[in-house]
């Protein structure tokens, strides 16, 4: 996450007290005192009551505070929220800002990928964020890159089975359009005039 240097001159006019930082979080400006040393965690749940990425750990090693920050995969609780200044934070509140469920929500609830469901949101924003990375070949590469979330419950093989549905869908989804696009194309390509050589 490189900053620019007209983020990190003011980062480092600021400190040790409370300064107002404004954190463009779901796709909304919202400025808030923090000290700098408040994590986005800590920002996120007590100073905006977005209470969606969990502290589980507070060290970095279950995955429960995963949020996206200019839409790639961080720790919420080693992030310190002054540096998210200028950036998109998206919670798992912003994931789906219409009411509706997002397709990886769904598919975990109908997978029945949760049981105690604290691990849920930071699971769920991970698994988004990995079929936007394109590390989802199979079961094996889906387990080694959502290493990062730990689920108490072990429900492990059905968050491979939700993120599996998600792919599946995608991917014929991806298949019907282009094949939609191909029969667009000869269709065009068929009209008179469009020939090589024609008027």
């Amino acid at each position: 996450m490189a900053m620019g240097v007209e983020v990190v001159q003011r980062l480092a006019r600021r400190g040790p007290g409370a300064a107002t930082v404004t954190l463009s979080v779901n796709r909304e400006a919202r400025e808030v005192r923090l000290e700098p040393r408040v994590s986005l965690l800590d920002a996120l749940r007590e100073h905006l009551v977005l209470t969606g990425a969990k502290k589980g750990c507070d060290q970095g090693t279950c995955g429960a505070c995963t949020v996206w920050v200019d839409g790639r995969r961080v720790l919420a609780c080693l992030t310190l929220a002054i540096a998210c200044e200028g950036r998109e934070v998206t919670s798992i509140e912003g994931l789906a800002p219409d009411g509706e469920l997002h397709p990886m929500q769904a598919a975990f609830v109908a997978s029945d990928a949760l049981q105690c469901g604290y691990c849920t949101p930071g699971q769920v924003m991970s698994a988004v964020a990995l079929i936007e990375e394109g590390h989802v070949a199979d079961d094996a590469e889906i387990a080694e890159w959502m290493s990062g979330n730990i689920c108490r419950c072990a429900a492990y093989p059905n968050i491979r089975q939700a993120i599996r549905e998600v792919r599946d869908t995608r991917d014929a989804r991806d298949a019907r359009d282009a094949a939609g696009r191909a029969r667009h194309g000869k269709a065009r390509s068929a009209r008179p005039g469009n020939a090589a050589g024609g008027s």
